[in-house]
């Protein structure tokens, strides 16, 4: 199985309790989305890179307006992009406390109480329409390879270098050959 560099694992977090819930919501109206499918596929895609316990992730399918303004806010880039992940927890991160510094409990483990938030994926239905004839071919596949694209950027793989590049499809391949079924 390939291994994103050890960079880019720091955002996974192994618990002993819980479980991994993935939320998905289409706030758009210009094209079908299967939530259903696109929400096994990001599970599937979550385990298979050794997330366990209690960690939560957002999917998002977005309209051009608003991936639009995400990709300028966020990406400093102009125009709709088809998908944006937004990772928000790390393990650094300091523990939740109260204004005045104070813990739940002295022996309280930080982490226990808390899920992992992940981050957010971010699609844009309409741009991947557009894209899948002279990318993955059908609209479902295009969905298929953005929801792995941005779960894998979420947790830490990136395509900045060549290398990073080479690894990084090569992963989405092995998850969409283990998980995606293609057009159905």
């Amino acid at each position: 199985m390939i291994r994103p560099p050890a960079r880019n694992r720091a955002r996974r977090r192994r618990a002993d309790e819980g479980e991994i819930e993935v939320f998905v919501a289409d706030e758009q109206s210009a094209c079908e989305v299967d939530l259903a499918r696109w929400h096994a596929l990001a599970q599937s895609v979550l385990e298979a890179e050794g997330v366990t316990g209690d960690a939560e992730l957002a999917l998002l399918f977005v309209d051009e307006d608003t991936i639009t303004d995400l990709n300028l806010s966020f990406m400093g880039q102009e125009g709709p992009t088809d998908v944006l992940a937004f990772p928000i927890d790390d393990e650094e991160v300091g523990v939740g406390r109260s204004p005045d510094g104070s813990t739940s409990g002295p022996d309280r483990d930080p982490f226990r109480d808390v899920p992992l938030l992940l981050g957010d994926v971010v699609v844009c239905p309409a741009v991947a329409a557009r894209n899948a004839p002279s990318h993955a071919g059908t609209y479902i596949d295009e969905i298929a390879l953005l929801v792995v694209h941005g779960v894998l950027h979420v947790l830490g793989w990136d395509h900045a270098t060549t290398e990073e590049t080479r690894l990084m499809q090569a992963r989405e391949r092995e998850m969409l050959d283990q998980f995606h079924s293609g057009a159905s």
